[in-house]
């Protein structure tokens, strides 16, 4: 689905450098400011990373290790970058189709360590999939939503600026994100209720599972795992409420301004899926940006060095109104 929004999509160029796509950082009260990239014109094709290829990425800081619950799995990695503070915090979340064979929080440590270095503080959060323990429905949502509340505990204890927090997630992980500013309308009834949760203020995909019961007629042919109906304990037919409760596109308004980043060639978050998330979003009065990155797929998006990494960062800090790098 087109959208003609005066907030447009942008397709970005695969062998351009996104770091020349510089916008005045905006306060998180204001509209998203677009950027404007242009198609690669021949490009010749790439290969394709895989989360092999970004868990092999050597990392200089492993952060901080610190467990939010008792479960072996329920921890984060906290960096924080140099200077006083207080610093503008990034929830990070990896994928992996809820499953854990599929990726851990390696996979994500180095867009964290990424992220830090360009000045914000970083938690990237591991949690229990649905072949764990206590995982699924609804341990899964409830560990990502745990370890986002916990971020009140890390503050008394490092510089950290509460009032300015966005969540990134790739794949499963987008989709965990894009809940999160959610929460706060979960009834006391639901097993997802939190008096106060934590305000997450932004939220970038990178090829984020937006709707879910729409992606469970595919998931097969991209995750090769019934991933959806696995999580949530069910199919859309027989478990409604819970697809309600937590699939970004029965939630909208997300009420935060939020950002997908993907590549063109991404088979999970293709353009199309993309882009009728997004037309969505902005028909519920959602601030939303969309980047297609020509030439790259699902897993590129989550290496910093790619056009894509570079574009999920600039989003981020964007959101945060941390003016570009010169």
């Amino acid at each position: 689905m087109n959208s003609r929004s005066a907030l447009p999509t942008i397709v970005a160029c695969a062998r351009a450098s996104v770091l020349a796509l510089s916008v005045a950082a905006l306060p998180l009260a204001l509209s998203i400011a677009p950027l404007h990239g242009v198609h690669a014109q021949n490009a010749p094709a790439v290969k394709l990373l895989q989360p092999a290829d970004i868990n092999a990425l050597p990392l200089r800081d492993n952060g901080t290790r610190m467990a939010y619950g008792s479960d072996s799995l329920q921890f984060g990695e906290l960096r924080i970058p140099g200077g006083p503070g207080p610093h503008p915090l990034v929830i990070v979340l990896h994928g992996g189709c809820w499953y854990s064979p599929y990726a851990s929080a390696r996979n994500s440590a180095p867009l964290a360590e990424a992220l830090t270095d360009a000045g914000m503080a970083t938690w990237n959060v591991e949690y229990r999939r649905y072949d764990h323990p206590g995982g699924g429905w609804p341990g899964t949502f409830a560990d990502v939503a745990k370890a986002t509340d916990f971020v009140r505990e890390l503050a008394k204890s490092h510089a950290l600026d509460t009032t300015r927090i966005v969540a990134i997630g790739h794949s499963a992980g987008a989709q965990l994100a894009a809940w999160l500013p959610t929460r706060s309308r979960h009834r006391a009834d639901s097993p997802l209720y939190a008096q106060a949760p934590l305000t997450v203020h932004g939220v970038v995909s990178l090829g984020g599972v937006m709707d879910m019961a729409e992606y469970q007629t595919r998931q097969l042919q991209t995750c090769g795992n019934p991933a959806v109906e696995s999580v949530l304990g069910g199919l859309p037919a027989t478990v409604p409420e819970r697809y309600a409760a937590v699939s970004p596109a029965q939630r909208l308004p997300l009420g935060v301004p939020h950002v997908h980043v993907s590549g063109a060639r991404d088979r999970i978050a293709t353009p199309a899926a993309v882009e009728s998330f997004a037309a969505a979003a902005r028909a519920k009065g959602d601030q939303v940006r969309v980047v297609t990155v020509d030439g790259l797929g699902h897993h590129d998006v989550m290496a910093p060095q790619t056009a894509g990494g570079q574009a999920a960062i600039h989003a981020v800090r964007q959101l945060l109104g941390i003016s570009q790098p010169r």
